[in-house]
């Protein structure tokens, strides 16, 4: 479901998916989160990044869990995306307000940040504060169960609240979709949540054409591939 210019997806890795990044979580060593953060930013980045055995393995559970998710490919509908960080918060720290880097390094060339994503990774009851606050948040900013996401612009300013108690851990990443605009991208992804809607109440019906013939012929019109 759309909340502003953020869209929440639920579920989006499954209970062993989630068991498996929790167990690395629990193993992993951490830095200094301040480290990749753009020159702007480091001055208000206060978290942790895990690293150490078993990352790539966590990272690829995150890209099996979001290729198979149907809202993640028609929100986004991805290019290229980068490599997922882990981050943890604990008390007292936060990032301030900022804005996502246009451009971030990946593999030996780089990507167009078009859209960031959170996916919280622990319960809600284990920390305090944290939220994700961005225009179209709630108040405290989203705080979701583990394995939902909210997948946004990175174009827009951002902050991660105090945590206040606990710890909050996420899998986050940046994106670089094959529509460059905000307002196309919602369009299109309102257009594949219609058509799914009218296919599910009614098949395959002139209605439903209709809504697929817009869908495709906007995509093309919009799409750099």
């Amino acid at each position: 479901m759309g909340v502003g210019v953020a869209i929440i997806l639920e579920n989006i890795l499954n209970a062993a998916e989630l068991l498996r990044l929790q167990a690395f979580i629990a193993r992993a060593s951490w830095r200094d989160g301040a480290a990749t953060a753009g020159w702007h930013a480091r001055g208000v980045k206060h978290n942790e990044q895990a690293e150490g055995a078993g990352i790539d393995a966590a990272r690829s559970t995150v890209a099996e869990a979001l290729a198979r998710n149907e809202q993640f490919r028609a929100g986004a509908l991805p290019r290229n995306m980068s490599t997922v960080l882990f981050s943890r918060y604990l008390p007292g720290m936060e990032y301030g307000l900022h804005v996502d880097d246009a451009l971030m390094p990946v593999g030996a060339g780089r990507l167009r940040s078009d859209l960031a994503m959170t996916i919280f990774l622990n319960d809600l009851d284990s920390y305090t504060g944290g939220g994700l606050l961005m225009p179209g948040a709630p108040e405290g900013g989203f705080r979701l169960p583990p394995g939902h996401g909210v997948l946004y612009p990175a174009t827009s300013l951002h902050r991660v609240l105090p945590v206040e108690t606990g710890a909050r851990v996420a899998a986050v990443f940046w994106i670089q979709s094959i529509v460059r605009e905000d307002a196309a991208r919602e369009t299109l992804f309102d257009l594949s949540r219609a058509r799914r809607m009218i296919f599910d109440k009614e098949g395959k019906s002139p209605a439903f054409d209709l809504i697929s013939k817009s869908h495709a012929n906007l995509l093309r019109r919009w799409a750099e591939v």
